[in-house]
């Protein structure tokens, strides 16, 4: 098709715009492409020029370090020169037996060695010494000179040469040999106390590393123990020979620990509910939730995860912390719990005969359940009642509770009633008005 010619064309700018503005767009486009040109040469130009003096800057640099490394190079030279030719003079006035030649070479040649070897010699001293092992340094051999010099100036050397003189050697001689006879008695005195430093530090050090060793078994034992009487579903799952495995761990690591490791495990135990007698189904012997995210306590005819049983007769717990521990129906007799704080730990039917707990914290402590008129020791074939305290009680007869702290008057009342003659002789407080209801 042949276009219309009355129509503006792809590129022809209209009949509008033109007689808007005829030359404007033009020149304007023609004065920025000629504004740039320039800039870009400008740019270029810089760029070259900073190029040009950054290697004009290196060229001087190297040119000025080359010029400064023959400097020094010509220098050393020349020295090397100097001290040949003054080493060269020195032989020659020695081997002609010209003094005045040897000795001026000489002098030259030991002037400029001392200079080439000062600064190696002195780099030398500083690498080895620090600068307070200099001054020490200098301040002993001042000492030294001091003293040479005030002996040798004062008349001094002349009195000791004097007085020397006079010494009668043979009780010198005697005298020396008592000195030497107490320097050898000192020198053994202080080889025994290094050995017994040695023997105290050994020791210091074996018993860190048993505790260590201590510490690493009792969380093995925490480990193996949650393992065992768990399952995947974190649920407690105790059949009975895993009680049995149970209680055999705990008995042989009970047996091989000292009392802070005993009652690490004691707590660790008690507060996990594993001697806490819990209340089970009829049919698998699994232990019942409460319903509150707990499992079902059954004081009558619970069973308990461990027993820990007789596992802690005469044992020494002395200084431990048993708060808040469960502790019924375990046999302590001749257990010794002095020192202990034992807060809110629970003691019902605990056989405590014999049992040494002077001084100990007895706040809370829980010795019988129901009131303190109708409650009793325990018994081995009466069924306790929990309700009025008959047969809940702990055994305390013959125990020892001199100086114990925080005893509530429940408790003065319970220890003396059912205690003994013995056991009411050491109750802070003493035991009047309250009946011996033990009879011996």
């Amino acid at each position: 098709m042949t276009p219309d010619p009355n129509l503006p064309q792809a590129g022809t700018p209209s009949l509008q715009s033109a007689n808007s503005s005829p030359s404007l767009p033009p020149a304007t486009s023609v004065n920025a492409s000629a504004s740039a040109e320039p800039a870009v040469d400008l740019s270029i130009t810089a760029a070259t020029a900073s190029r040009g003096l950054s290697s004009l800057h290196d060229y001087d640099t190297s040119t000025s370090s080359t010029v400064s490394r023959s400097q020094v190079a010509q220098r050393q030279t020349s020295f090397l020169l100097i001290l040949l030719l003054a080493i060269a003079l020195a032989l020659v006035g020695i081997v002609v037996n010209l003094p005045w030649l040897g000795i001026a070479g000489s002098i030259v040649a030991l002037v400029l060695s001392v200079q080439v070897l000062w600064r190696d010699l002195w780099a030398v001293v500083t690498e080895l010494m620090s600068l307070q092992q200099r001054l020490f340094t200098a301040a002993v051999l001042g000492v030294v000179v001091a003293l040479v010099g005030l002996v040798r100036f004062t008349g001094l050397s002349r009195r000791l040469t004097e007085l020397l003189l006079r010494v009668d050697w043979d009780v010198a001689g005697s005298a020396g040999e008592v000195i030497g006879a107490v320097g050898q008695i000192l020198i053994a005195l202080l080889a025994v106390y290094v050995a017994w430093r040695q023997y105290v530090i050994s020791k210091d050090l074996t018993i860190q590393q048993n505790l260590i060793t201590q510490q690493q078994t009792i969380d093995s034992y925490f480990q193996g123990i949650s393992e065992l009487v768990l399952d995947s579903d974190g649920l407690l799952e105790d059949w009975p020979q895993e009680r049995a495995i149970a209680e055999g761990r705990t008995a042989a690591i009970l047996s091989s620990i000292d009392a802070i490791g005993k009652a690490k495990v004691i707590r660790f135990l008690s507060r996990s509910k594993l001697l806490t007698p819990l209340r089970r189904d009829r049919l698998l012997g699994r232990a019942i939730l409460d319903g509150s995210g707990g499992y079902q306590e059954d004081r009558n005819y619970g069973v308990r995860v461990i027993d820990l049983g007789v596992m802690l007769a005469g044992s020494n717990l002395a200084k431990t912390d048993l708060r808040w521990t469960d502790l019924t129906d375990v046999n302590l007799i001749r257990a010794n719990l002095n020192q202990c704080d034992l807060v809110k730990a629970n003691f019902s039917r605990t056989i405590l005969c014999e049992a040494d707990l002077s001084a100990s914290d007895l706040q809370g402590a829980r010795l019988f359940y129901g009131v303190v008129q109708t409650a009793t020791p325990r018994s081995r074939t009466l069924v306790p009642n929990y309700a009025t305290g008959e047969h809940t009680g702990a055994v305390v007869e013959n125990a020892d509770f001199t100086d114990a702290k925080r005893m509530s008057q429940e408790q003065r009342c319970y220890c003396c009633t059912w205690g003994g003659s013995r056991t009411r002789a050491t109750i802070p407080g003493g035991c009047e008005g309250f009946p011996n209801l033990l009879g011996r």
